[in-house]
């Protein structure tokens, strides 16, 4: 009598936003995998927050953070508001075989004891299309964090910085929501000449963001502004 081949079991992948707290050194959402019903993060780090921020998902959805090729490639899914090599996190290797997504290799630098997941095997058609939908779903953002959205849309592709010689590093929401900070939230710019990789200088641009008038004609008028001469002239300087 043959003996009954178990099917192996097959995860199911959503993805979950959540907003950091106010002063967290990333202010994007956080993207936490949610596998079968469950939040992966809460089980395996539960006090840190997930190194996939929605600012990874603002281009092409093949080159977010957690896509998955053919080639395997180690991915960093969570830390503990600081750098990883400094303050630990927690790693899989993701690869695409045939009509699957496999999560392998586990390791927690965070907290060795903590047993590591199982293997873990998605659906490849089921997989992508949690990417894309996560890559559309806005429905957490609030003003600020729209406001930096259509910023980085419009100057994802570099094209401008470039014509005058820089490289843009990031676009960057900050809320400011502590009674003691007075502060108003804000869009920061950063961008860099293209040739001082070695000795990095950089320069900042930015807006507040008020309730006078809609998010997107405060985005617009910034972009109106920035894209008009040299970015440099109106940037503020930051290093040598």
């Amino acid at each position: 009598m043959a003996l009954q081949q178990t099917k192996p079991h097959i995860s199911t992948l959503s993805l979950r936003h959540v907003l950091p707290e106010p002063l967290a050194v990333e202010q994007w959402a956080e993207i936490r995998p949610v596998i079968d019903g469950r939040d992966l993060l809460a089980a395996v780090h539960p006090d840190g927050v997930s190194s996939c921020s929605y600012d990874g998902w603002l281009g092409a959805v093949q080159d977010c953070p957690l896509a998955a090729a053919k080639e395997a490639r180690q991915v960093e899914l969570s830390n503990n508001d600081c750098d990883t090599g400094c303050c630990g996190g927690v790693f899989v290797t993701v690869r695409r075989e045939g009509p699957f997504v496999l999560w392998t290799g586990w390791k927690n630098t965070n907290d060795i004891r903590v047993p590591s997941p199982p293997e873990l095997r998605f659906d490849a058609a089921q997989y992508d299309a949690a990417l894309a939908a996560a890559a559309d779903d806005v429905s957490w953002e609030d003003p600020v964090h729209t406001a930096a959205r259509l910023v980085a849309q419009a100057l994802g592709n570099g094209e401008w910085f470039t014509r005058w010689g820089y490289r843009l590093v990031l676009v960057r929401p900050y809320r400011r929501e502590l009674p003691a900070d007075r502060k108003s939230p804000s869009v920061s710019v950063l961008f860099s000449p293209i040739d001082s990789r070695c000795t990095p200088t950089y320069y900042g641009l930015g807006f507040t963001v008020t309730g006078d008038e809609t998010v997107e004609d405060q985005a617009r008028r910034f972009l109106t502004r920035t894209l008009a001469d040299d970015p440099r002239k109106s940037a503020t300087l930051y290093g040598p």
